[in-house]
């Protein structure tokens, strides 16, 4: 699993700063998360190809989240694109898009697909063979969801000096690798915790767009490999966080704690900030694993 940060910054774009987008390689998927102004060009400059995006997933309809997006499908368009783009989003964008298309007579040459997004419970919005995504509902000023990406039980290893002693037939190795028991050659039912290893631990990755201190998020997310949560302000500012419902990057801190993630990465820096070292020096006051996220900054999980 490969975590790429396309822009982590609040509101507006700058000359060395993006907002939020980010990338999320896994299971031969290609996720984009929120696609603020210049996420195409960030695509680019981090060579991730265009053709391989086939779900987009926007956390809410504030434009620091979103304005990218019509530009992208655009792009997708003039490059003849074929596939099918789904998009996850609250309801609303559809409306946006749409009206676009229609008043700039630019229907796209694909198909996109909505998936309307209205729930404030915790729900599945995608999944396959590998991969289930979920929901995260958040406390901000509009309807909003954070993401939690979750890797399905991996195929068991086998015990192959267990499995030839057990006498098994080759042609059952892939239901014993799929956690079945099976029969040998002697029709003896083997059972498959006898003859095989558990598979690689699955890896999550859960992502908090912008939100105020909310613990209601922590059964969620428990226990993920990695945690983005927004750090708009530093403590000096926490009146600020509450009155605009955002967080500071001590509360994200407070939530990583409490739900025993492995690592937390912190981001959507306001620019009223020179120093982005310091929201992760107050972070630290309360948990130890904390990463800043970078224009450009890569993570494997």
């Amino acid at each position: 699993m490969k975590l790429t940060i396309l822009g982590c910054n609040s509101a507006t774009p700058r000359i060395n700063t993006n907002p939020t987008a980010q990338v999320l390689e896994i299971c031969n998927h290609i996720f984009l998360i929120d696609c603020g102004e210049g996420t195409q060009v960030q695509l680019r400059k981090n060579k991730i190809k265009f053709s391989r995006i086939k779900h987009i997933f926007i956390s809410h309809l504030h434009g620091d989240h979103y304005f990218g997006l019509v530009g992208l499908i655009s792009t997708f368009r003039l490059l003849t694109r074929e596939a099918d783009l789904h998009i996850y989003a609250p309801k609303g964008l559809k409306e946006v898009i749409t009206l676009h298309m229609k008043l700039s007579g630019s229907w796209t040459n694909y198909k996109l697909i909505f998936h309307e997004l209205v729930s404030k419970k915790t729900e599945i919005i995608f999944e396959d063979d590998k991969v289930e995504v979920y929901t995260i509902p958040l406390d901000h000023r509009i309807y909003t969801n954070g993401f939690l990406f979750k890797e399905k039980e991996k195929e068991r290893k086998l015990n192959i000096c267990k499995v030839e002693d057990a006498k098994i037939d080759v042609a059952y190795y892939r239901k014993l690798k799929q956690g079945f028991d099976v029969e040998n050659e002697e029709g003896k039912l083997i059972k498959n915790q006898d003859v095989t290893f558990s598979g690689s631990k699955p890896k999550s990755y859960a992502f908090c767009s912008d939100t105020a201190y909310f613990e209601d998020i922590i059964p969620i997310i428990k226990e993920v490999d990695v945690l983005y949560h927004e750090s708009t302000f530093l403590e000096k500012n926490s009146k600020l966080a509450l009155s605009t419902k955002h967080s500071t990057a001590k509360q994200a801190a407070r939530i990583a704690k409490q739900a025993k993630v492995k690592t937390l990465i912190l981001g959507h820096y306001s620019t009223r900030y020179d120093n982005v070292n310091d929201f992760k020096e107050e972070a630290l006051e309360v948990f130890n694993n904390i990463e800043l996220a970078d224009d450009g900054k890569t993570f494997m999980i």
